[in-house]
């Protein structure tokens, strides 16, 4: 449950493990429930990003936290090693190693870098919008959005053929 929960967040939430780690309940319910969208400052840049939390994901997320309890003050997902503590990056990261194994992808091709990418990817794939997916990742220069999500000129090519004026 806990893996589900943390895998579906990081999908959603487009952060970087450090922030992903950190998250305390409160910043991903609402009374009963888990909120349409939360909002983090991120650790690298200061800087708030929002996000929106699928349906699928708050599903994961309440099973979780209905099961792991805890305040609004505790972290969402707890160290191993210290129970006031949250889950470490390290062992975020070996967690993502053993998704990728069990699905049969080499680990050394995937990682926590890897999940933040991934709904910006597709996001970008489907819109051709880098302003959004700049907005959404948090970059401040919509250059280190380029370079992030790979955009050449064949893409920028193939975006202006499908474009009829």
């Amino acid at each position: 449950m806990r893996d589900r929960a943390l895998f579906d967040l990081a999908i959603d939430s487009k952060l970087r493990g450090c922030d992903l780690v950190k998250f305390k309940i409160g910043t991903l319910v609402a009374g009963h429930d888990i909120r349409a969208r939360a909002m983090v400052v991120q650790q690298k840049t200061g800087r708030p990003v929002q996000f929106e939390i699928t349906s699928d994901a708050r599903t994961s997320l309440l099973a979780w936290l209905e099961r792991r309890g805890g305040s609004v003050e505790d972290f969402a997902f707890l160290s191993r090693a210290d129970p006031n503590d949250h889950l470490s990056t390290r062992q975020y990261a070996r967690l993502v190693d053993e998704w990728v194994t069990a699905i049969g992808l080499r680990k050394e091709e995937y990682g926590t870098h890897s999940l933040r990418g991934t709904k910006a990817s597709l996001i970008y794939k489907a819109t051709g919008n880098l302003r959004a997916v700049q907005i959404l990742l948090g970059h401040t220069k919509i250059e280190n959005t380029v370079r992030y999500l790979g955009v050449d000129v064949e893409d920028a090519l193939e975006l202006a053929e499908h474009t009829e004026v």
